[in-house]
């Protein structure tokens, strides 16, 4: 097997043989694959694509590449995956949901990727909460909580670690296979009896078209019914965020609003709906409708925040977190008002530059050795259709400096159009694959 002749082949659009992914696969976790050959590979598969039986051998190859979770609890093992948003944090809205409701949620999430958020940088913007648990600490977390959500470990899926970091400095985000590959060989590996996923569209996700969304769902859901992991998934509208804040802490804040039942919006709508479709998949309600009322329940009740806080404090964080938020969560330095200079209703938010924004802000990587500040971000986005007076806030920059935040004060007025005319109202999920 040679690493130079594999991607030759992908380039040229050639068959692979039997194997050569998964000498690949095991090549980029040994490390006898090279960097350059890992961002070698990725651009190849950006720019020529696997096919549907390549796509299911690398997914394969990526998990086989690692060892697989088995988990000892009394109830039903299940995830939810997005795949990437700006605003986008319905996994700490879900997890404990869903462990309210009784299943177990041991999720596997990964950190930002391009101009999206990731869940393990806001999971750490909680001082003292730790992500890096071994499988014995993540099961033990899981069996006294309900939910834990962790990064994957040296044992999980190590092809897709090195791989991940080579693509968010490469510029081979957006490809199918790769996203497929790198969420599922993750996911299968957790031990799972049943995932849901949110594919997000629209001008904060990676999948800007409703064909590419669907392809890469349908893609998904495939992928991972053929290796025996009941999924079905959500098409949800990403043309703003979910949530008011764009940032690690401030989203987090967001996250408690919602769990304290002080705010429900976009996100409390989305956890419902993809709450309701892994519950019905998995057997524990009897349809969709119920499950999401089941999900809405457990966070209007208040069990999902008591779930939370129980694993916040479980995996290193505050015992008292989330009555006590405002004290834990690091704070800007600095913080600028940024203004509307017409008057009009919110039309379009271009997403990708907020979340673009915010790594100019130091709250995401430019290349994967980067720090992020979780302090940083963006708050008190206007959402579509809000009406503006001129000098009314359009959003707020948490900054490091003040010179920073004047540099993406002007990138929000440019983001944030106004318009005489309101825009018309998009569903929040666009569409429902199942097979």
């Amino acid at each position: 097997m040679d690493a130079r002749v594999i991607i030759a082949k992908i380039r040229h659009q050639q068959p692979l043989e039997d194997g050569e992914l998964q000498w690949f696969a095991n090549g980029l976790a040994s490390g006898a694959v090279s960097d350059a050959q890992a961002g070698s590979f990725a651009m190849a598969v950006c720019l020529k694509g696997l096919g549907d039986a390549g796509r299911a051998a690398l997914t394969q190859a990526m998990c086989d590449s690692g060892t697989r979770m088995k988990w000892d609890v009394a109830g039903p093992v299940l995830d939810k995956h997005s795949t990437g948003g700006v605003g986008d944090c319905v996994s700490l809205v879900l997890a404990p949901a869903l462990a309210a409701c009784g299943a177990f949620v041991p999720m596997i999430s990964g950190r930002g990727l391009g101009h999206t958020g990731g869940t393990l940088d806001k999971m750490q913007a909680i001082p003292g909460l730790s992500v890096a648990l071994s499988q014995s600490q993540a099961a033990s977390v899981l069996a006294q909580v309900g939910c834990v959500i962790f990064s994957a470990n040296a044992e999980i899926a190590p092809a897709d670690r090195r791989l991940y970091a080579v693509r968010d400095v490469s510029a081979t985000i957006d490809s199918i296979d790769l996203i497929t590959a790198s969420i599922l060989s993750k996911k299968l590996a957790a031990g799972l009896d049943g995932l849901v996923l949110d594919v997000k569209l629209g001008s904060g996700a990676f999948m800007k078209q409703r064909t590419e969304a669907q392809a890469l769902a349908t893609a998904l859901v495939e992928t991972a019914v053929m290796a025996g992991c009941p999924t079905r998934a959500l098409i949800s509208n990403m043309d703003q965020p979910l949530v008011p804040s764009v940032g690690n802490a401030l989203e987090v804040a967001d996250v408690v609003a919602v769990l304290t039942g002080r705010v429900r919006g976009l996100i409390f709508e989305l956890s419902a709906a993809l709450g309701g479709e892994v519950l019905a998949g998995a057997g524990m309600v009897g349809s969709t409708s119920e499950g999401a009322e089941r999900i809405a329940a457990a966070i209007t009740s208040g069990a999902a925040a008591e779930r939370f806080g129980r694993m916040v404090a479980a995996q290193g964080g505050p015992t008292r977190f989330v009555e006590q938020a405002a004290r834990y969560l690091p704070k800007a330095d600095v913080v600028v008002e940024v203004t509307a200079p017409g008057a009009g209703y919110v039309s379009v938010i271009d997403g990708e530059a907020l979340g673009l924004a915010v790594v100019a802000l130091e709250g995401g990587r430019q290349v994967e050795t980067d720090v992020i500040n979780p302090a940083t971000g963006l708050s008190d986005v206007a959402p579509l259709g809000t009406w503006l007076a001129r000098g009314d806030v359009l959003a707020r920059v948490h900054a490091v400096c003040l010179d920073q935040a004047e540099l993406v004060a002007d990138r929000l007025r440019a983001a944030i159009r106004l318009s005489l005319d309101a825009p018309e109202p998009a569903p929040l999920v666009c569409d429902r694959i199942v097979r």
